[in-house]
């Protein structure tokens, strides 16, 4: 069978077979374990096609391709031509082998960058996109640390945390793999277009969607499988009660992944997803030593650790009377016995340094 432009490699058949409305994974994986590859299915007769799926999809995957998958093949043929650019399917020699024990992976992904980041040993790394300062430089430091290491740190290109996360990965040897929501030929946020980049030259940028697929909001749960899927671990930084990064860790639990998280403040919102996830079994964790500690087996720590890094720095005053739980401002008017003059400017003067924030509701609250 010949169409526009040609299926003489196998990347057309997984993609026209992912383009047939209606199929889904489910029944993508039914067919696959019936006929073994996407050419056998096409060529199967009707009666073959419809003992494993619906008379419809059956009827459908006996049909000419569409004008639709037509264009999008011709797209993805150019897209290709870049050196950087790749797909891989689940009968690719290199598609990730950790992918191949979840319940539901990708029958195809779109890859830019070195295919060499999916084989290595991975943590996951995610969290709010609205993160404190100190939860993302928690997000960096841990992920620069592993990525010394060796690890191989994966995150979905957020704001926040997640590019917290590729930042740091991007320090060490380890690099960094981003899965994505949107087609690969979209960056989102558009901030970070120079970190992806980055990641597309010491890394991998990786997404189940087609080329042109906007940022929907339900494409963002099921990419959370992906980062989950390709890592041995998952540390969740920063999170609400109600989370993306609740997802990703249950996905992770249901996978067999360890999950780690970073306690924080009783006080503060952002910690409280942590603490449920401590309080149904994650691994609380201070440090990056106790994630390698934890999974056995992988890379070392050798570099120095972020507890090492996040040591505070000799103060005196003000900041030692601040501590790291929020306070409000009247309240340490009335501990320090300042004016409110002098009590704000040295306020400010800690903002400047990066060792103070202030939160909603006018809290002020130390950062490690």
């Amino acid at each position: 069978m010949c169409v526009r432009g040609g299926f003489d490699q196998d990347w057309k058949y997984w993609l026209r077979l992912t383009l047939v409305p209606g199929l889904g994974n489910e029944n993508a994986r039914k067919l696959l374990s019936r006929f073994g590859l996407p050419q056998n299915i096409f060529a199967a007769d009707l009666p073959e096609l419809a003992s494993c799926v619906s008379a419809k999809i059956a009827a459908q995957l006996k049909q000419a391709p569409s004008e639709r998958t037509l264009a999008q093949i011709d797209l993805t043929a150019v897209w290709l031509q870049q050196v950087e650019n790749s797909i891989v399917h689940l009968g690719h020699q290199d598609y990730p082998s950790q992918l191949l024990e979840i319940p539901d992976p990708p029958l195809l992904l779109y890859c830019k960058g070195s295919l060499h980041y999916l084989q290595k040993s991975i943590v996951a790394v995610v969290g709010s996109r609205n993160a404190t300062v100190q939860g993302v430089q928690h997000a960096e430091l841990f992920s620069k640390a592993l990525s010394e290491a060796g690890w191989c740190i994966s995150s979905g290109l957020a704001a926040g945390v997640d590019t917290a996360a590729h930042q740091g990965g991007l320090q060490g040897i380890g690099g960094t793999v981003a899965v994505i929501g949107t087609g690969i030929d979209i960056v989102y946020p558009a901030r970070n277009r120079e970190l992806a980049h980055q990641i597309a030259v010491k890394g991998c940028i990786l997404s189940e969607y087609h080329l042109g697929t906007p940022a929907q909001p339900g494409n963002f749960p099921r990419r959370n499988r992906i980062i989950s899927g390709l890592a041995q671990g998952v540390l969740v930084v920063e999170a609400a009660a109600q989370s993306g990064s609740l997802i990703t860790a249950r996905m992770a639990a249901e996978q067999g992944r360890e999950v780690f998280a970073i306690p924080g403040s009783i006080h503060a919102p952002l910690s409280r997803g942590c603490h449920q996830l401590i309080k149904q079994g994650a691994k609380l964790v201070e440090s990056a030593q106790d994630i390698v500690e934890e999974l056995k087996g992988s890379p070392n720590l050798t570099s120095h650790l972020p507890q090492e890094q996040l040591e505070k720095k000799p103060v005196e005053g003000l900041l030692a009377i601040i501590g790291y739980d929020p306070i409000q401002f009247d309240m340490l008017l009335l501990q320090t016995g300042e004016n409110i003059a002098d009590l704000s400017a040295k306020v400010f003067e800690l903002e400047m340094q990066g060792v103070l924030e202030t939160l909603p509701g006018g809290l002020l609250r130390r950062i490690s």
